[in-house]
């Protein structure tokens, strides 16, 4: 049962608080993994790559994470936490991270409503109204917007959308203040307990070196 424990949950073998170095290992790994998870999908927003927009370099992060608590013989499953909560944060990134982009570069203008779907009966939508829409030019947008559409709208009423000059990320409806606080927040819960779930994998992971006692001089090592 003590083996057992031991390759589920980490030996653990510290008395009292664990050492300070090693927080700071677990803290450190964590972080590092959950700004490479953001960062790589932030930039690949901001310059329009794909694959890092996407989140598939965060999920080689995740993976890189995983190995990393693997070589330190870290508890099985803190490990198996420490990967669901990096999937699901590179999961999430994309969305934030087009966000970011928005806050930071993107543009509002004003497009006229052409067509209204979804709602409560429709399942495709979860739920939402979807506002189909043209541009002050009456070419329509490729894209429909949830965002600032609701259950009042008409076709004909005007609608406030932000969108990307350089085009590398989706237009987005207006709903309140564009700033990258309100994306960044929206991954932060998942960061931390990323963070947090590192932090116990590799402080569980501490093991003594125990060094067997060499036989004294003169002494025959083996007995008869």
């Amino acid at each position: 049962m003590a083996h057992l424990r031991t390759s589920v949950w980490g030996p653990a073998e510290f008395v009292g608080l664990p050492p300070w170095w090693l927080v700071g290992e677990g803290l450190l790994a964590g972080s590092l993994g959950a700004v490479a998870i953001v960062g790589t999908a932030v930039v690949g927003a901001w310059y329009g790559l794909p694959a890092l927009a996407a989140g598939e370099a965060g999920l080689v992060c995740a993976v890189a994470l995983v190995l990393y608590l693997g070589m330190v013989r870290a508890g099985r499953a803190l490990v198996g936490l420490v990967a669901v909560l990096a999937v699901c944060l590179a999961l999430q990134v994309p969305q934030a991270a087009a966000g970011v982009v928005l806050a930071e570069r993107g543009r509002v203008e004003s497009v006229v409503v052409t067509s209204v779907e979804g709602g409560a009966t429709a399942a495709a939508s979860r739920g939402r109204y979807l506002c189909s829409v043209a541009d002050q030019g009456g070419i329509p947008l490729r894209v429909r917007i949830w965002r600032g559409c609701g259950q009042t709208t008409r076709p004909g009423d005007v609608l406030a959308v932000v969108y990307d000059p350089k085009g590398h990320v989706p237009t987005r409806g207006v709903e309140a203040e564009v700033t990258a606080v309100g994306p960044l927040r929206d991954v932060a819960g998942w960061a931390a307990a990323l963070v947090a779930a590192c932090l116990l994998a590799v402080v569980r992971s501490y093991r003594l070196t125990h060094t067997a006692a060499a036989p004294a001089h003169g002494t025959d090592a083996a007995t008869p």
